[in-house]
């Protein structure tokens, strides 16, 4: 099946779980079930105010029209009662209304709060396995334009959907009261906006699903595009950019417009409505005046009583929208909340201190792949000894990488064991295992914030003197002397820092953390020749009385490694140090051989 057909029956049947998505958000409502209460007991009293007013319109009508009559006077003791009872019932419905707006703002910001705390709960619970397969910009509309769409549409629509059903409800019962003729002319006038109403919303619900999936592929798209904006340039490819742009533009701009355009015909349905039950009942009202079997200021309530008949018509047709709305954008809230997290570590108890363990790391039989169906590491199997330095070397996707993520436990094994000085990881948390590790990626990340802070993340208690003292060693220290405020400079991620600049912060971010393992994952490759000699200088130090696991492409960097396991498609294929390796003469001696052929 082509994948625009697919992504369009993905959109219809979630279009088709619009009830579904309600009945979430209504369980989720529950934490604020108090709230809810007196939100809608207000808007409830609200409409019940507004219901019992023309009835006293009515009777004022009345009394002042037996005055106009020659020969009769005007009771106005019983008109001036009428008019402050009439006075009370609008003064509380505005009150009430004004407490319920005030409550559902609290509601809603408070739902908000909520939803985006259990988003930031789950994204610490999800695998890795997750955000590998989910671009970034989804993520982050999930978070932002689908929570704000949501609560938007909750504050707009759940106090009002109560006080407009009470109304209506309301309404009816007092029109019927009134006269049963007028009110049966009223709700018939009244029954084509419910026909059409209920064929436009199972029309327009799948333009809101897809507006809100186009939206979020969209954001994808730009995030990405900003993100790698130097490759963008450099490979100009700005035209074919801005091509997958519009066309993920002009399809939110379509789910939009076709969207806004149903839910738009409701307002002016209702209009026609609300116009047409206006004459009916002047029709047949003023016939039933003519023939003495009703008084005029029937007449007058009854009119009063089609506005407020009309009036929580059209705004439920509005609420229906805004519910779409909320029900599409909910929907990829709570998918993400209820997608598969990580095996819960209650059950784990054993632990080891990091300040005790000997270093001893044991690889046995580990088979492990991304995809159940494709094994990456086939048959690992490796002793390092407490205080080595193990070089992990390969061609690209070789999947030493990879290896390094099972050692911290970010992917589980498929099969075999990974031991910590007889251990098995299976059997210790997965912070306790992160514990035991300094790590130093390819990949830098800096955040917004002082230079301190990005060396001493989540770390405390450490001086300037020490954070000095180790950027000397790796040459970060005439950087920050040069910077204006020193330590205390501010940066972030669109600030004027070089990319070696860079990797020398995250080398300094590991070496602050002391660990009895360490990583370095290809740590010198965004440095120049003289500034990785003065690194490597620093890593040995480092590295003195650890045990180390080095992943480096340039091999000139690693022929003093107590061991080098030379992996290829997923096994090792040869092991030794340098010197042994070399006069083998095989994979490895092809691999270092290679780097400095002409």
């Amino acid at each position: 099946m082509p994948r625009d057909e697919k992504a369009h029956d993905h959109v219809d049947q979630r279009a088709k779980d619009f009830g579904g998505a309600l009945k979430r958000i209504m369980s989720e409502l529950r934490v604020f079930r108090w709230l809810v209460f007196w939100c809608l007991l207000c808007a409830a009293g609200g409409s019940i105010m507004s219901i019992v007013a023309p009835n006293q319109l009515s009777k004022i009508t009345d009394l002042i029209a037996v005055g106009l009559v020659p020969g009769q006077s005007m009771d106005l003791s019983a008109i001036g009662q009428l008019a402050l009872l009439l006075l009370f019932f609008y003064v509380s419905s505005a009150a009430l209304s004004l407490a319920e707006g005030l409550i559902m703002s609290q509601i809603s910001n408070r739902f908000a709060k909520t939803l985006r705390t259990q988003i930031s709960e789950k994204i610490n619970r999800l695998p890795l396995r997750y955000f590998d397969r989910h671009q970034t910009g989804d993520v982050l509309s999930r978070i932002t334009n689908d929570v704000d769409t949501v609560t938007q549409s909750l504050d707009n629509s759940l106090s009002t959907a109560v006080s407009s059903s009470t109304l209506l409800i309301g309404t009816v019962v007092m029109m019927f009261w009134t006269n049963w003729l007028l009110a049966i002319t009223a709700i018939i006038a009244s029954l084509v906006g419910f026909a059409l109403m209920v064929v436009i919303l199972r029309k327009s619900q799948r333009y809101f699903v897809e507006r809100q999936v186009a939206l979020g592929k969209l954001n994808s798209h730009i995030e990405e595009t900003y993100s790698g904006l130097n490759v963008v340039k450099a490979y100009n490819g700005k035209a074919q950019s801005d091509q997958k742009f519009d066309r993920l533009n002009k399809r939110v701009y379509r789910a939009n417009q076709r969207s806004q355009f149903l839910s738009g015909l409701m307002h002016p349905i209702m209009a026609f409505v609300s116009n047409f039950g206006y004459v009916a009942v002047c029709i047949v009202g003023a016939l039933m005046t003519s023939n003495g079997v009703i008084s005029f200021g029937v007449i007058v309530a009854f009119i009063a009583y089609v506005r407020l008949f009309t009036s929580p018509l059209s705004d439920l047709a509005q609420i229906a929208t805004s519910l779409q709305s909320a029900a599409a954008a909910s929907e990829r809230v709570f998918e993400f909340v209820d997608e598969a997290e990580m095996p819960s570590q209650q059950a784990i108890t054993q632990r080891l201190d990091k300040n005790q363990v000997h270093g001893d790391i044991s690889f046995q039989h580990v088979r492990f792949g991304y995809d159940d169906g494709e094994i990456i590491i086939k048959d690992f199997s490796a002793d390092v000894k407490a205080g080595q330095k193990v070089a992990i070397v390969g061609p690209t996707g070789a999947g030493k990488t990879t290896m390094v993520n099972l050692l911290m436990k970010f992917y589980d094994i498929n099969d075999g064991e990974i031991m910590i000085d007889g251990v098995s990881t299976k059997s210790l948390s997965r912070e306790n295992v992160r514990d035991l590790f300094t790590m130093v990626l390819q990949d830098t990340w800096m955040f917004e914030g002082s230079v301190r802070e990005n060396i001493l993340y989540n770390r405390k208690d450490v001086s300037d003197e020490k954070i000095m003292q180790i950027c000397e060693t790796i040459g970060l220290a005439h950087y920050i002397r040069t910077l204006p405020d020193g330590l205390n400079t501010q940066l972030s991620e669109g600030d004027e820092v070089s990319a070696g600049q860079k990797q020398l912060l995250t080398i300094a971010r590991g070496m602050i953390e002391d660990a009895p393992f360490l990583i370095l994952d290809e740590a010198t490759s965004n440095v120049d020749t003289r500034t990785e000699e003065l690194v490597q200088a620093a890593m040995d130090k480092l590295m003195e009385g650890r045990t180390s696991f080095i992943i480096a492409h340039r091999l000139s960097t690693i022929k003093n490694a107590d061991l080098i396991l030379v992996m290829n498609d997923g096994n090792i294929v040869e092991s030794g140090n340098h010197k042994n390796l070399m006069k083998q003469n095989g994979f490895y001696a092809e691999l270092y051989n290679s780097q400095f052929a002409l």
